[in-house]
């Protein structure tokens, strides 16, 4: 499952880096996936709206195993 999530966020990160941030994948584990933002996503108030809202989504929309993704 780490390759397919890996797959999915080099999908999502020319966007996140459009806006002057990135992702990191931290770990996959039990379908809770920790990655880290970076750049302009760190400190940001839309930061929990982007993870949620988007990784999050697209991620599960992608790879149903996927349940939760957490930021660390």
């Amino acid at each position: 499952m780490e390759e397919q999530v890996k797959k999915v966020l080099d999908e999502i990160r020319p966007q996140l880096q459009a806006d002057g941030g990135d992702v990191k994948l931290v770990s996959v584990e039990d379908g809770v996936v920790r990655v880290q933002l970076q750049g302009a996503c760190v400190g940001c108030p839309m930061s929990t709206i982007t993870l949620k809202n988007g990784i999050e989504r697209i991620l599960k929309q992608n790879i149903p195993a996927v349940k939760e993704v957490k930021a660390v």
